[in-house]
């Protein structure tokens, strides 16, 4: 039986630092110039190695599960945190990165003029992208690192007391309006007392196809699963002039969105290849070739599935581990250029995307949680479970009543 299956490759540009303007969001102007000469090559071309290393490595850990992510969130937080790395792990976080050959002054120059082309990029899309740096009440960050943050990144920063109750929903809260309430949560309550600081980067994107499908056109059939299984699916369709192109194992799409600029590529391998072994070859070079491979078909039939895919919340810590920086991860990390004793504990991603007839609607977060070294735990008692109680007479020892709290039914 044949089994098609579908590789979405939502790559919507190849560059992926982005920024916000003063209240943490990205939104379209005409008014900012930006000099595409200070848009470092090497930067782009870092960038889109680490996306497919990422992406990779994830499908090794998913490989029988959807994946969708954004390594232009993942990796914008993480160039904020990069900023204050130093030593080996400086070293470490620039290798997986695609930074190792780039100076900082350079990158961060790319960033800035990435930023100002975005911003003018199409009227006819919406792509928000907000950064912010959340600081745990009373500690001491250095000053150049939160000054290249809110400079380079436009990262508002916030002092917030992360005992009180309502910390972690006033982060979800930045989170869910940064996405349009794409994604909701992804800071629990309460925060531990080792978090020292957030940094996170959201981006929502919504655009509508140049060409959109007709709804009438859409029609029910079946979807056969990478494992085997038979799904059944709303199918998109429509004839016509297509951007198409195939070669050595593979055919691919291109759809615009907009005026053309921005655009999702559909890859389908040939049907004797899993797509986990597809996805295991493909790299920046590929990439290339696909794209090259690409012309303008007059006559094209173009059928493709009406869906929504939620992945995450995802720890990412295993993968980029995987990927070169395990070091940031453990107490021998070096992030003095934000404070001392502090490493990376977590770094959590969510992404979700709609696809229809109209066109696109995509959002994405990451979450890099920073904690203290060989913190002390303050004392707690959480009954959180089966406890005794006691009720006594300490005058007398005498004890009227004892107890057991076994279940809360």
């Amino acid at each position: 039986m044949k089994k098609p299956i579908f590789l979405f490759l939502c790559i919507i540009i190849a560059a992926s630092l982005l920024t916000a303007c003063s209240d943490g969001l990205l939104s379209h102007s005409h008014n900012s110039t930006f000099d595409s000469e200070k848009i470092s090559a090497a930067a782009v071309e870092g960038k889109s190695t680490f996306a497919f290393d990422i992406f990779k490595q994830l499908n090794r850990e998913d490989k029988n599960k959807s994946i969708f992510i954004s390594p232009l969130s993942i990796s914008t937080a993480l160039t904020m945190t990069y900023q204050g790395a130093e030593t080996t792990t400086k070293e470490a976080m620039a290798k997986t990165l695609g930074y190792a050959d780039i100076d900082m002054e350079t990158l961060n120059e790319s960033y800035r003029n990435l930023i100002r082309y975005l911003k003018q990029l199409d009227d006819n899309l919406e792509l928000n992208i907000g950064n912010s740096l959340w600081i745990r009440e009373g500690e001491s960050i250095k000053e150049d690192f939160i000054a290249v943050n809110k400079e380079i990144f436009e990262t508002p920063v916030t002092s917030l007391d992360f005992s009180k109750p309502t910390a972690a929903d006033q982060i979800n809260e930045w989170i869910s309006n940064a996405t349009k309430k794409k994604i909701e949560k992804m800071v629990d309550s309460p925060i531990p007392p080792s978090v020292v600081m957030y940094l996170i980067n959201a981006i929502y994107f919504r655009g509508d196809w140049t060409e959109q499908f007709d709804r009438e056109s859409t029609f029910n059939t079946q979807f056969y699963s990478g494992d085997g299984r038979i799904s059944e699916i709303m199918m998109m369709s429509r004839n016509g002039k297509v951007e198409y192109g195939q070669g050595d194992g593979f055919k691919a799409v291109r759809l615009p969105y907009g005026i053309g600029k921005m655009a999702m590529y559909c890859i389908l391998p040939e049907e004797t290849v899993s797509i986990n072994d597809f996805i295991e070859g493909l790299d920046k070079d590929v990439w290339k070739t696909i794209k090259e491979s690409i012309a303008e078909e007059k006559e094209v039939q173009l059928q493709l599935p009406r869906f929504k895919l939620e992945y995450g919340i995802k720890n990412l810590n295993e993968g980029l581990t995987a990927l070169g920086m395990g070091e940031a991860f453990t107490g021998a990390a070096d992030f003095s250029g934000i404070c001392d004793g502090i490493y990376i504990n977590r770094v959590l991603h969510k992404a979700v995307i709609e696809v229809n007839e109209n066109g696109s609607e995509a959002a994405a977060g990451t979450v890099v949680e920073m904690y203290k070294m060989n913190d002390s735990q303050p004392l707690a008692f959480i009954a959180n479970r089966p406890f005794v109680f006691i009720i006594t007479d300490d005058e007398t020892n005498t004890i009227l009543f004892m107890g057991k709290l076994f279940d809360m039914r």
